[in-house]
């Protein structure tokens, strides 16, 4: 694993040699400054892009008080891990995957994760039900009879399908023509009427759904009914997220139910530390909801759900004083 800390001092070592001219005050101001390392996900990713815009936003607003930095980072459990550890501050981290954590399910099976505190909630990961507009297919239930793409096995998509079919009295096994595609075939797949729905789950907007959008008329159907409603009630990692027309090309608004993607940290974080950057963020959501497409939906009453370990002390303080809780 990567000892983040260790990897940062020779950069700032070198950054020292080269501003060798730089005024003793200054260098005592740098001195003073606390570091803060985020761990998000892949480059490509909005894990990454919630790491790297939070810190820009601390940055820019701390007046010299924080050096924050966002890597990329392994994702979820890399980052709960890493967290604990005391290799980084804050990581984001999927909701189902903090309740697992927490509760020493999982990865973490017997093992609980104690120190893990919740921050804040950012862009929620839908469950969406994408279909051809021409397939005839206007509710869940019209699936029945249709080739639909349920993710390929071991994927988060496949145990999303698997859940939700039953909740609509479709067998997966017997009612549709199931087929276990990866993303990028199924979004094809779709176009080329290979298939007439696709199970996905992703932050929104995202390319694998706007790029059969740009090729084809879709539909997202709302996956918003009772039982949908009692299914998720008993689980903390779940939350009913809406979107608005025209956040896909031609496509309504629609409704359906998400994870969260959760910015997490340790109880061993200095309260301060943790109040400054919720309180950052916060008084600056308009900012940070410019910076990438799927952060436009984010509202800062939204922003304590889906959290599953306890809140941490300096979160709670700031959520207080906003009449957030």
């Amino acid at each position: 694993m990567i000892n983040y800390r260790k990897s940062i001092l020779p950069v700032a070592a070198a950054a020292v040699v080269a501003m060798g001219g730089m005024s003793l005050h200054a260098t005592e101001a740098s001195a003073q400054q606390r570091d803060i390392l985020i761990g998000g996900g892949s480059v490509t990713g909005v894990y990454y892009q919630v790491a790297l815009q939070t810190c820009q936003i601390m940055n820019k607003h701390s007046g010299g008080k924080y050096n924050c930095v966002g890597r990329p980072a392994l994702g979820s459990v890399f980052n709960v891990n890493a967290v604990n550890r005391g290799l980084l501050d804050f990581g984001v981290a999927q909701s189902d995957r903090n309740w697992q954590a927490t509760n020493g399910t999982a990865d973490w099976d017997g093992k609980p994760v104690g120190k893990l505190r919740s921050v804040f909630s950012a862009h929620p990961e839908a469950v969406l039900l994408v279909t051809r507009a021409d397939a005839g297919i206007k509710s869940v239930g019209d699936l029945k009879g249709k080739t639909v793409n349920i993710g390929n096995p071991g994927s988060g998509q496949r145990g999303n399908s698997m859940d939700l079919l039953p909740l609509y009295g479709i067998d997966p096994d017997k009612d549709i023509k199931a087929e276990g595609l990866q993303q990028g075939e199924a979004s094809r797949a779709l176009v080329d009427k290979k298939i007439d729905a696709f199970v996905y789950t992703v932050g929104m907007p995202s390319a694998a759904i706007e790029e059969p959008a740009n090729s084809t008329a879709i539909d997202i159907l709302d996956i918003n009914s009772d039982a949908i409603k009692k299914f998720i009630s008993d689980k903390p990692y779940y939350v009913l997220a809406k979107y608005p027309a025209g956040i896909v090309k031609g496509v309504d608004a629609f409704e359906t139910y998400a994870v969260k993607a959760t910015v997490v940290t340790s109880a061993d974080v200095e309260d301060q530390v943790v109040y400054d950057y919720v309180k950052t963020v916060f008084e600056n959501l308009e900012e940070l909801k410019g910076t990438h497409a799927a952060f436009r939906i984010l509202k800062a009453e939204d922003m304590l759900g889906g959290l599953s370990a306890p809140l941490h002390p300096g979160a709670i303080k700031y959520y207080k004083e906003k009449g957030l809780m």
